[in-house]
């Protein structure tokens, strides 16, 4: 992935952070007939000695010829909100006109071998985490237990786990930071005038648009 200095992002808490918020990844692998993706909501584990930069965890079909490839180099990736950005925000259109249109976002690029579990005790914890997570912020919370047991002891027979332990990870946090702070002043007031783009305005280097 492409990153100037400048758009670039390391800190673990906040890759992590991005993930956990959008964690609809691309987990893409290479097949003897090419490259291969599949979009899979994965949960972000703390660090471990074994895995420093986090494990991603996720459920796969079994039928998914993902399955297929254990011990693979994989790499996942997240996206966070995005939005267009229009010339009319910038200062140096009312003085030259010489800007361009460009485009802000965040994304999370995660390398590591895949793992695939086949255990029905892993499985069943990792549901009820997903489940748990996904349902928290409902009056009345679905829980994996609200199923007749048969019926999930069925479905967990149709499904495989699988891991990441990232062992390479980078962010790009294109938010506009090569521009001044009367811009990002204007860009992200622009952006937070539409609920379409509210998200991708908080995501701007605020503290730098309210220097003076």
């Amino acid at each position: 992935m492409y990153s100037p200095s400048h758009f670039a992002e390391s800190r673990i808490d906040v890759l992590h952070a991005l993930i956990d918020a959008h964690p609809l990844g691309a987990i893409v692998t290479q097949r003897a007939d090419g490259l291969h993706a599949d979009h899979v909501p994965f949960e972000i584990a703390a660090p471990t000695p074994e895995a420093p930069h986090g494990i991603l965890r996720a459920h796969i079909a079994r039928a998914n010829s993902l399955r297929e490839q254990d011990g693979a180099q994989a790499m996942a990736i997240f996206q966070g909100p995005s939005a267009y950005i229009s010339p009319s925000w910038y200062e140096e259109k009312a003085v030259s006109g010489k800007v361009v249109p460009t485009y802000n976002y965040a994304v999370v690029h995660a390398h590591g071998p895949l793992r695939v579990i086949d255990d029905p005790v892993w499985l069943l914890a990792l549901l009820s985490r997903l489940t748990a997570r996904h349902e928290g912020r409902r009056a009345a919370p679905w829980q994996v237990a609200d199923a007749p047991p048969a019926f999930i002891e069925r479905l967990l027979r149709a499904i495989v786990g699988i891991e990441i332990p990232i062992a390479r990870i980078k962010g790009k946090w294109k938010q506009s930071q090569d521009h001044p702070s009367q811009d990002l002043r204007t860009i992200a007031a622009g952006l937070s005038a539409d609920s379409a783009t509210a998200a991708a305005a908080a995501m701007m280097p605020l503290a730098r648009a309210d220097d003076s």
